[in-house]
């Protein structure tokens, strides 16, 4: 057998918050509130265990330990007060896997249309795995990519067939 293009890694023990609203009006009081600025279209800004990305126009997604999520929400709700906006807690409605090594962005580009290789540092990409909604970033020497938990097992089994040297996926 072939060695790996790379190793893919489920992770858990993450907490992802969705955040909705106005960011003209909002993104102080959400930045205050989470911490961390308000992050330019298709950006992510972090503090080293926190980031919080720009999922559209009117949506965040503050990605963070699991066990920090409830006083996130708490303080999320405080600084939205009189603000019209909706907090959820999508913990345990996604999925997130880790694909490292040299070859990480091969992997992604054979399920995911963009050039992996050229994207840049800081930006979450939101796209379709082999027709399943996801979104990846650059992420330590690979990429991280999340996607709703009822397709884990569908991402990482395409995950991994990708990640065989020499493996191509079956014209359509």
């Amino acid at each position: 057998m072939a060695n790996p293009l790379a190793t893919i890694t489920r992770q858990t023990g993450l907490g992802m918050i969705t955040i909705r609203a106005d960011l003209d009006r909002a993104g102080d009081a959400i930045a205050e509130g989470v911490g961390l600025a308000i992050p330019d279209t298709a950006g992510m800004t972090g503090d080293g265990t926190r980031i919080l990305a720009w999922m559209s126009p009117d949506e965040l997604m503050l990605m963070l330990p699991a066990a920090e999520t409830p006083g996130a929400m708490t303080a999320l709700e405080q600084a939205l007060t009189g603000e019209h906006g909706l907090i959820v807690d999508m913990s345990d409605a996604r999925a997130v896997f880790d694909v490292t090594g040299p070859d990480a962005a091969d992997v992604i580009s054979k399920l995911v249309p963009v050039d992996a290789a050229a994207m840049p540092t800081g930006h979450l990409r939101r796209s379709r795995a082999a027709q399943t909604a996801i979104a990846v970033w650059r992420h330590g020497d690979g990429f991280r990519l999340f996607g709703f938990r009822s397709t884990a097992d569908y991402l990482e089994l395409i995950l991994q067939n990708a990640a065989i040297a020499g493996s191509q996926l079956a014209p359509r």
